[in-house]
């Protein structure tokens, strides 16, 4: 049965931006937490995981154009678009390699909003280091068993539903765990420097029995194909998000520049503000280049685009952390306000060079791709 969904575009989404988020976000981040009428709002806009085929509610949308619709997510909020993220992570996964059952309980409701995912990878010791990963996963006469710890777990505190990466007899492999299965439990991580507003969480699996068929994807060394996949989706988001980052940072400085005069002569005509205005434009422009390179090549099947999203991801991130300490500079005492926005976006940039791989893995990986030719 094909469900109809809501148009989702980029015009879409940048209307749904202005009209929900922009004016908010700063409110969120002292809150730490997005109002669920917000979420409802992004459920009713069908923009939770538009990419899931019509026929389980989706809008079956291009990879580019969630680039786009991640974008627009990012310049306005970036812990709402974290939750995107996620969500958007935890659904493609079930959609690759979650079995039958597992497709028709949890697809639909990934698609209308009705669950919301969280991905549940790093560990208090280890990091994101998936061979230092203690949490085990065994298998039991009615299904697998669960055991340990995962932190720094972007919606932990709001999702439905988590993707637990776990350790079992071959390797890792992927669990998904509904959150009020029994013996799991979640505790906020307070204070984060950005993304404030993710409710990112600690999440506690005390022995959590799940069934047979929450095992997603194959019980083998195939397995690592699934997290490949996954962090692919994820990085795609953070570049476009770290995009919307840049660009947030540009408006605000267009806008600031404007308005703001020092001794009769608007900040915009001078030459040092012009210079830093002009980096902003050629970078962002670089960046969404780069970023509809690697979901063009998504949306082709083209395994090149796996290094063309890590390098989209280096460069946008990078970028992004740059110029938002630039425009905090532009706004001098202004900047380090939470009356502006660059203050939070510079804070939020920060974290998009940690996640879906740091800044120093990303040189690392993407170094391995000049040496194979």
């Amino acid at each position: 049965m094909t469900v109809t969904a809501p148009a989702v575009d980029v015009t879409a989404a940048r209307e749904f931006v202005d009209r929900h988020v922009i004016g908010e976000a700063d409110a969120w981040d002292r809150q730490e937490r997005i109002p669920e009428a917000v979420l409802d709002a992004v459920s009713a806009a069908g923009m939770w995981a538009p990419f899931l085929s019509p026929e389980v509610g989706g809008s079956g949308l291009s990879w580019r154009a969630f680039g786009q619709l991640h974008e627009e997510f990012g310049r306005g909020c970036s812990s709402l678009r974290s939750l995107l993220t996620v969500h958007s992570m935890a659904a493609w996964t079930v959609m690759r390699w979650g079995s039958s059952a597992l497709q028709a309980e949890w697809l639909p409701r990934f698609a209308t909003g009705e669950a919301l995912g969280a991905v549940c990878m790093t560990e208090p010791q280890a990091g994101s280091d998936t061979a230092g990963f203690d949490t085990r996963a065994t298998r039991s006469a009615d299904g697998w068993r669960l055991s340990g710890v995962k932190t720094w777990i972007t919606g932990a505190l709001r999702a439905d539903v988590f993707l637990v990466y776990a350790r079992n007899r071959h390797g890792l492999a992927a669990y998904l765990v509904p959150r009020d299965s029994a013996g799991l439990s979640v505790e906020p991580v307070p204070d984060p420097l950005g993304t404030r507003a993710s409710m990112i969480g600690t999440v506690r699996l005390d022995d959590v029995r799940v069934a047979p068929d929450a095992l997603v994807g194959p019980e083998s060394f195939l397995s690592g194909a699934v997290l490949t996949g996954m962090l692919d989706i994820g990085r795609l988001s953070v570049a476009a998000g770290s995009l919307g980052i840049l660009q947030g940072c540009l408006d605000a400085c267009a806008t600031y520049t404007t308005e703001r005069t020092v001794g009769g002569t608007r900040l915009r005509d001078l030459q040092l503000i012009r210079a830093k205005v002009s980096d902003m434009v050629t970078d962002a422009a670089a960046a969404r280049l780069l970023v509809t390179q690697a979901a063009e090549l998504k949306d082709a099947g083209d395994p090149e685009t796996i290094m063309a999203t890590w390098i989209a991801k280096y460069f946008a991130s990078v970028a992004a952390a740059r110029h938002a300490r630039e425009a905090v500079q532009v706004h001098g005492a202004h900047g380090m306000s939470s009356r502006f926005p660059v203050a939070r976006l510079y804070r939020d940039a920060k974290v998009m060079e940690i996640i879906e791989g740091s800044t120093e893995l990303q040189q690392l990986t993407i170094a391995d791709s000049a040496y194979q030719r």
